[in-house]
């Protein structure tokens, strides 16, 4: 799935491969969270982008306080990045280490 932005100058296309790139780093710019990239999902809707992904954390991380971190700085990231609004932002912590 890639992102369509029509513009009065012409049109951006922003590939799956590059929207992908901006939620894993903003979401490894939070501290300790490491993103399993297989397993990311980002669907663009009329609503706005949803986000799915899973981490790898830390053994005594405080999970809901990483969790809600990662979807702050995601939606941000990719809000501001890309132009779409984000409806959410799911986040599962699959794995400690």
């Amino acid at each position: 799935m890639s992102l369509t932005i029509v513009t009065d100058d012409g049109v951006v296309t922003v590939t799956d491969a590059a929207l992908q790139q901006i939620v894993h780093q903003a979401a490894e710019s939070v501290d300790g969270a490491r993103v399993r990239r297989r397993h990311t999902q980002i669907a663009i809707e009329t609503g706005g982008a949803r986000v799915s992904l899973e981490l790898t954390a830390p053994l005594g991380v405080v999970l809901p306080a990483l969790a809600r971190a990662v979807q702050e700085h995601v939606a941000h990231a990719l809000g501001t990045m890309s132009g779409v609004n984000v409806a959410a932002v799911d986040v599962t912590v699959e794995e400690l280490d």
